[in-house]
């Protein structure tokens, strides 16, 4: 009896029409979410995807000797990626996004620790000042590197006004100079995360590792390291991927001299003219960015599921 009085209650008039109120204002809500994101879709297909496909379709043509291409499909252009002096270029960008990864760790690092023991008012103004480049052009910003690395810059001015040198230094047109500008530009992108996640690290912790006798680089490595790798991949990640391509970098400070990949695309596309392999070398480093993407998914969260993020 008890069974057949709840299933009439059930199908009653009250909860048909608290059904339908319900999902009508569902449908009312799905609405205007349609409506707010329907510029996000519009803006993300016509900006992102429209042209991340016009690329792909022009990377399998075959580019003509007057600056244009034919719609003759080819697989030569991927062919021509791997090329002996394409391949150079890679190996060497891989080695400059490499190098400025590590040193923008090595510089992180103490930094973050340093930080973490202050005030909260200080590490929040501190964290302020390490945002503010961004407030104006890179491209400026490194435009001034040029006043304190050429020959009569700054530096080298200072550095003989002392004795400390006796000829100038090579500090810009060459790789020095672009390692330079990429630590420069890349460092807070690095710093951020790195700081985060040393912030979260359990001060019991710390305490523990200082009973047991442990100095400042034993607590960092039996510590800090360990429970902050997911902050660590995350700032590699987002300090190696930029410095393989900021090819603005390489042109001012390295004098056109150092080719890295972002260089070897913008002269294919402005330069030598050759649309589709420039198309095709896009993708490939487009293929690169997603492999470390899908890379930083599976070992950043199973170093998050292990408690280091």
């Amino acid at each position: 009896m008890r069974k057949k009085h709840k299933l009439a209650s059930s199908s009653s008039p009250e909860v048909d029409e608290q059904k339908g109120r319900t999902s009508s204002s569902r449908s009312v809500f799905d609405g205007h979410k349609l409506v707010f994101t329907l510029p996000v879709i519009i803006y993300a297909f016509l900006l992102i995807l429209a042209p991340l496909v016009y690329i792909l379709f022009l990377s399998f043509l075959t580019a003509d000797n007057y600056g244009g291409y034919s719609y003759d499909f080819t697989l030569q252009n991927y062919a021509e990626v791997f090329d002996g002096t394409n391949l150079g270029i890679f190996l060497k960008s891989a080695g400059i996004g490499l190098l400025t990864t590590a040193i923008c760790l090595l510089i992180s690092y103490p930094f973050a620790i340093f930080l973490r023991d202050k005030p909260l008012k200080t590490q929040n103004l501190i964290i302020k000042l390490v945002m503010v480049p961004f407030l104006t052009n890179s491209l400026i910003r490194t435009y001034g590197w040029i006043t304190l690395l050429r020959k009569n810059g700054v530096i080298n001015t200072s550095l003989l006004f002392f004795g400390i040198i006796k000829s100038p230094l090579p500090l810009m047109y060459n790789y020095l100079g672009i390692i330079i500008g990429m630590v420069y530009t890349l460092l807070p992108f690095m710093i951020l995360p790195v700081y985060s996640a040393v912030s979260k690290v359990d001060q019991n912790l710390l305490d523990a590792a200082e009973d047991l006798g442990a100095g400042k680089l034993r607590k960092f490595k039996e510590v800090y390291l360990p429970l902050t790798l997911a902050g660590a991949f995350n700032g590699s990640l987002m300090v190696f991927i930029p410095a393989i391509g900021y090819f603005f970098i390489a042109d001012i400070l390295g004098g056109g001299k150092a080719m890295i990949i972002g260089n070897l695309i913008k002269n294919q596309f402005l330069t030598a003219r050759n649309w589709p392999l420039g198309a095709a070398l896009s993708i490939f480093l487009l293929v690169i960015t997603f492999g470390l993407v899908k890379l930083y998914e599976k070992i950043g969260g199973d170093l998050d599921e292990l408690g280091a993020g």
